[in-house]
């Protein structure tokens, strides 16, 4: 009887979170890792399960043999992922982390979203975590779904299960999932520099942006590779986006770089960009969501005196003035990386973006040189710009902030020196769409 009592624990966990009446009594699934089997309620993993759909829950991406099991707890070799096969919806998750030795856990979510950076244990020592994770699909309604592109149908976001990593270094005890109901959601709107980069190097600040919120908020990152306002919208993300947005939500908003791009009759910055920037606000408005227009980061181009040289045309200027005739919170990143890059100097900025020898990644036969993309730290940097704009404007999700983030200069950012965060150990050498 015990036997088929743990057997079916997990199925049953599952059959609560799809039915709407137990959600309301926060449904809740949970893990133990370890061989001790003498844990609170929820399901003992102590061994290497193997992700099946069937089950539902499970070590995944090959990753099994990075983990070693301990009494109470797993020691992540090497990254390290654990599946869980989850309805769209927002999700808490609560992590104990620690052990018997010291240890500094790293957590990412699905798509290398950062939830939790480098927190130290010390021997014997336990902590406990929590986040909130947005899961969805592409799919929104009976007939309509997000046009994803086929790097996205192969990567974490958009599948039907929420996916957890557990870094190089990283020891969890257990895992608890609780549907949330209702949360105010910030969904973001934006390209390459802007989505959640499924694999190294690549980066972009929407991924860190969820680190430095507390768990009354989501993030919702919906933005992609290759996009413009145009993109976007006609690939159906807007449409979903206000399909699930309500009262008090945010849309932050990012476009530029791919923008330009657009040739002929009523394109540029002063015709199709600013009448979709004016549509997005008047559509989000409308559904009592509170839009945000951020300029584009810069490019990284030096001119021989230091200074940085403008990429974007009009089209920041365009922006700003959408958000003077409607109202509308504006952060100027645009600006604010300008600032930061001349901080670094030319050699040195080079390392918040993507510049590797050949052969740094598996398959890497030549140099990677990328003056548009971030690596992790420069990400990090642009979300810390984002933030802080933020709380410039006195914006109310200001509170939501970690108490724990200090005031952002970009006139005087990190160094790189300073970075020690794991990086996953999902590799893809081709730059994503878009410059």
């Amino acid at each position: 009887m015990k036997y088929l009592k743990k057997i079916l624990l997990p199925f049953l966990c599952f059959a609560m979170i799809f039915n709407a009446n137990a959600q309301k009594k926060e449904a809740i699934i949970a893990f133990n890792f370890g061989e001790n089997t003498n844990k609170n309620a929820g399901t003992t993993i102590n061994k290497a399960v193997l992700y099946d759909d069937t089950t539902g829950y499970g070590f995944d991406l090959d990753s099994d043999k990075n983990v070693v099991f301990d009494k109470k707890s797993i020691l992540a070799k090497n990254s390290v992922y654990f599946s869980v096969k989850l309805p769209e919806g927002n999700y808490t998750v609560e992590a104990v982390i620690g052990g018997k030795n010291s240890a500094t856990t790293t957590l990412k979510a699905e798509s290398r979203r950062l939830m939790l950076q480098e927190t130290k244990t010390a021997e014997k020592e336990t902590k406990t975590e929590r986040f909130t994770i947005n899961v969805r699909t592409a799919k929104f309604d009976t007939n309509n779904s997000i046009r994803l592109k086929p790097g996205e149908i192969n990567g974490l976001n958009w599948d039907n299960k929420l996916t957890l990593e557990f870094s190089v270094g990283s020891v969890i005890q257990s895992i608890k999932i609780t549907p949330v109901l209702k949360i105010k959601t910030l969904f973001i709107a934006g390209d390459s520099t802007v989505t959640d980069q499924d694999n190294e190097p690549w980066g972009s600040w929407g991924q860190f942006f969820p680190n430095y919120f507390s768990t009354d908020v989501v993030v919702a990152n919906y933005a992609c590779s290759g996009l413009a306002l145009s993109s976007f919208k006609s690939g159906n993300r807007l449409e979903k986006i206000l399909h699930l947005m309500q009262a008090g939500d945010y849309l932050f908003i990012e476009f530029g770089h791919n923008d330009e791009k657009a040739k002929g009759e009523g394109k540029g910055a002063w015709g199709e960009y600013t009448t979709l920037l004016k549509e997005y606000v008047t559509r989000a408005r409308k559904k009592g969501g509170i839009p945000v227009l951020i300029t584009p980061t810069q490019r990284r181009r030096f001119n021989a005196d230091g200074t940085l040289q403008p990429t974007h045309g009009e089209f920041p200027d365009a922006m700003r003035k959408v958000s003077q005739e409607l109202q509308v919170p504006f952060i100027d990143v645009t600006n604010m990386t300008t600032a930061m890059y001349e901080s670094w100097g030319d050699k040195p900025s080079k390392k918040a973006f993507v510049f590797y020898p050949a052969n740094t990644f598996p398959g890497q036969t030549k140099a990677l040189a990328d003056n548009t993309h971030f690596g992790s730290f420069g990400a990090n940097e642009v979300a810390k710009c984002v933030v802080q704009g933020i709380r410039d404007l006195k914006l109310d999700i200001a509170k939501n902030i970690k108490a724990t983030i200090p005031a952002y200069n970009p006139k005087k950012p990190a160094q790189f020196s300073d970075w020690t965060l794991p990086m996953s150990n999902r590799f893809e050498i081709t730059k994503p769409d878009g410059n």
